[in-house]
């Protein structure tokens, strides 16, 4: 019971402020997105807004540059508090990113804000090494679970995202309680999520699971290649340009010049309309195949956001247009590729299983279940997150080498 009330009043109080920092951001991002659609020429000011972000990070804010990283290392091994000016500086960066065009996402800044505010409760609280290890995990669920309203996949991605194969059960309770406390904050400021609809979900039979593992494939291939190219990317960026405010200009001068030459936003921001289209209607191929493009130039060139939201958009349109060849409905398809390239790209399986479910209903829980957990098998242990370590392999031949590895060592 001591531990049940002490971790209830934590996980109040961190949804209470993750939820609160989640719903100001979001209406922030919808704010400077209309803005920006109604003033297509602020896109020519992305350089300078990246010189700026770079700026900020260079000078003042090295030691939370890690970000989302920085959160797992914690986990791992805690070390000094957080610094609580991760939330404001990631917050500035990523509305400055989505105002003047970069093409990124909202859950990290979403995490690093909750991981940054939770972890100053350490020191009031007197919390041990291990509570605190707790405490981030609470507050990573908690971040995710608000800021998409999925607070069940928010709960699950914060015990999932920092170590592969395994799950934090001594957490389980401060994470479910962090997050449904969060998403009540969240839609208490009358913040509203996106939600979105399958037409048509097929009888489940052999045809249609044999489909479906079809399509777990390819997702899993375009997770482990964006996981790839955006680490590529990114040591390409900072070996080419030595000194950091230079390169998310660098960044920001080829995706300005892009849009111009395609003359559509599509590919920037955070492509929601775009997500939406995607279960009305069968799209083209390259839609994903650019939206990749967009999203690794911008993150890896050191503009702040997320890499989750254009992985929904890179995995919604890679499955509607899949509908060309895979004889399942465009909308169904859109739905796991939605769930099953984040799957891939941060090994969470459980997360997106849920968050499948929460987002478009249990009606398509079987096919969504299925394209999970093959893209999670067929990506590999490539991951988005550098400081993921892996808890349990994802096959004995990897075991087997893992296993000599450490024989050989000792």
């Amino acid at each position: 019971m001591p531990y049940i009330f002490k971790w209830l009043f934590i996980s109040i109080i961190i949804g209470l402020l993750a939820g609160t920092a989640s719903a100001g951001f979001l209406v922030s991002l919808e704010w400077v997105t209309q803005f920006r659609e109604s003033h297509i020429w602020m896109i020519t000011l992305l350089p300078v807004a990246g010189f700026l972000i770079g700026l900020l990070y260079h000078y003042w804010g090295k030691d939370v540059e890690a970000g989302n990283n920085l959160l797992i290392d914690n986990i791992h091994n805690p070390n000094e508090i957080i610094p609580l000016k991760m939330a404001p500086f990631v917050y500035l960066g990523t509305v400055a990113t989505h105002l003047f065009g970069g093409s990124a996402g909202r859950e990290g800044t979403a995490l690093q804000m909750a991981g940054a505010i939770a972890d100053q409760l350490t020191r009031p609280f007197k919390l041990t090494r291990n509570d605190r290890k707790v405490l981030i995990i609470a507050a990573i669920a908690a971040g995710f679970g608000s800021v998409f309203g999925t607070p069940l996949a928010g709960a699950v991605f914060g015990l999932e995202v920092f170590l592969i194969g395994r799950i934090r059960y001594n957490a389980i309770f401060p994470a479910f309680a962090s997050a449904i406390f969060a998403d009540l904050t969240t839609n208490i400021w009358n913040v509203k999520h996106t939600h979105y609809h399958i037409d048509f979900i097929p009888k489940l039979d052999f045809l249609p699971i044999l489909y479906s593992i079809s399509a777990g494939i390819i997702f899993g291939i375009c997770a482990a290649t964006f996981s790839r190219i955006i680490h590529w990317a990114g040591s390409v960026f900072k070996s080419r340009i030595k000194y950091p405010p230079f390169r998310p200009v660098a960044g920001g001068i080829i995706i300005a010049i892009a849009v111009l030459i395609l003359d559509t936003t599509r590919y920037i921001g955070l492509g929601i309309p775009v997500i939406a289209e995607s279960f009305e209607s069968q799209l083209p191929f390259y839609d994903f195949a650019l939206k990749m493009i967009f999203t690794i130039i911008t993150l890896s060139a050191g503009f702040k956001g997320g890499e989750v939201t254009p992985l929904f958009f890179i995995g919604a349109t890679l499955g509607s247009a899949l509908s060309l060849f895979i004889p399942l409905p465009f909308g169904l398809l859109a739905g796991m590729g939605f769930v099953a390239v984040f799957a891939g790209a941060t090994n969470t399986p459980l997360a997106c299983i849920l968050m499948g479910i929460e987002l478009f209903g249990a009606e398509c829980g079987v096919y969504v279940a299925i394209a999970c957990v093959i893209s999670y098998l067929l990506s590999g242990h490539n991951s988005i997150y550098s400081k993921q370590r892996i808890g349990e392999p994802k096959n004995s031949r990897f075991q087997n080498q893992q296993d000599h590895s450490v024989s050989d060592f000792l």
